[in-house]
């Protein structure tokens, strides 16, 4: 495995074990983290195809529809047809769901800090600097990026990060 394979697989194990857990939703039902993962994907004004959205997450059809019909029972998101190809299902949040998905904070910092005290001070000292270059060298290439872009249309485009 390359070293980029062995980096992007770590951090995804990293992201999915330090995530901050669902919002409490007092009298509602749990919102499962796949179901979160559909929500962040999502957002009030601009519907997704149902079919894209699978693909984007990588679960097949069936699958998203289930979720989706979860998540519509929960009153978090909304189903429509397309008004240009009726045969398109979109689906957009509810302002029930866009609240959900602001309410959760991202990384749970007691989990990150659980995981930091599980090694060794000089072991944690090598990774918490190795993480914050990777992360100034991120950062970099990411300004590379909007300079480039607003080089070619004036504007520079929002990021997801």
């Amino acid at each position: 495995m390359s070293d980029l394979a062995r980096l992007l697989s770590a951090l995804g194990r990293l992201e999915a074990d330090l995530r901050a857990p669902a919002p409490a939703r007092p009298g509602r039902g749990r919102v499962t983290e796949n179901q979160l993962r559909i929500l962040e994907e999502l957002d009030e004004e601009d519907p997704v195809m149902v079919t894209e959205l699978a693909d984007v997450l990588g679960v097949t059809a069936s699958t998203m529809s289930l979720n989706l019909g979860r998540l519509v029972d929960e009153g978090l998101v909304v189903r429509s047809r397309d008004p240009i190809d009726r045969r398109v299902r979109n689906v957009r949040l509810t302002r029930e769901g866009a609240a959900l998905v602001e309410e959760r904070d991202g990384l749970d910092a007691v989990r990150a800090a659980a995981a930091l005290e599980r090694l060794r001070p000089d072991r944690r000292r090598e990774v918490v600097e190795a993480v914050v270059l990777l992360a100034a060298s991120a950062e970099a290439v990411a300004d590379r990026h909007d300079a480039y872009l607003r080089g070619l249309t004036g504007h520079v485009q929002e990021s997801n990060g």
